[in-house]
């Protein structure tokens, strides 16, 4: 089983009860979500590699760290994905963002993809899939599958909510797969929403309905 990390950061936790509440418009809900993602990518790329090299200082010479060539791919699962996107690509200008599309079938709650587009480079690339809720994981599920057709170097999963019935079916379908998570909720209720959760993702951060 992948790592799973639940980030409890009290900045998270807080702006994650905003995030919640049914009374946080559109403008605050997407706001929101690019800050939680920002500040999740900082514990997702925890191990990325460092190298010494050395540099003037306006004082002296001075050895000193930088991230040691590898390169990332922001992968977001659409509609709702695109909301963590903003935030991600503050923490890491450089890095590429494929995109994946998918929809849930309303009968069978299963993935169905309809659009796959990723970096041409991306078996040079360490992956981080983006979508904020991890509900029955079917689409997580899907995504990773397509993205591991195309050999990347790694892939993780980043969402802000999960229900333990999405990261139980991703961990055990992926069990290679690091997962990041804001908050681990109560259950899915019959319509394969999260409880509490907080609504349709996507409907909230792009205001539709």
């Amino acid at each position: 089983m992948g790592n799973v990390t639940i980030t409890n950061h009290p900045l998270i936790q807080h702006k994650l009860t905003l995030l919640r509440d049914k009374n946080t418009g559109s403008k605050e809900f997407r706001a929101l979500v690019g800050e939680i993602a920002m500040l999740m990518c900082y514990e997702a790329t925890r191990d990325l590699p460092l190298k010494e090299v050395e540099i003037e200082t306006p004082v002296s010479v001075a050895k000193a760290k930088v991230i040691s060539g590898k390169k990332l791919a922001f992968v977001p699962i659409l509609r709702a994905g695109l909301g963590m996107v903003e935030g991600v690509l503050e923490l890491v200008p450089s890095a590429r963002v494929g995109h994946i599309g998918l929809y849930r079938d309303p009968e069978t709650l299963m993935p169905v993809e309809y659009y796959c587009k990723l970096p041409a480079d991306i078996t040079e690339r360490e992956v981080i899939v983006l979508d904020p809720m991890l509900a029955t994981g079917g689409s997580a599920i899907d995504a990773i599958t397509q993205i591991k057709k195309r050999s990347p170097k790694s892939i993780k999963f980043m969402g802000i909510i999960a229900a333990p019935e999405g990261l139980n079916a991703l961990s055990k379908a992926h069990s290679d797969v690091d997962i990041f998570c804001a908050a681990l909720d109560e259950k899915l209720n019959e319509h394969g929403y999260i409880v509490p959760g907080l609504g349709d993702a996507g409907d909230r951060i792009f205001g539709t309905k």
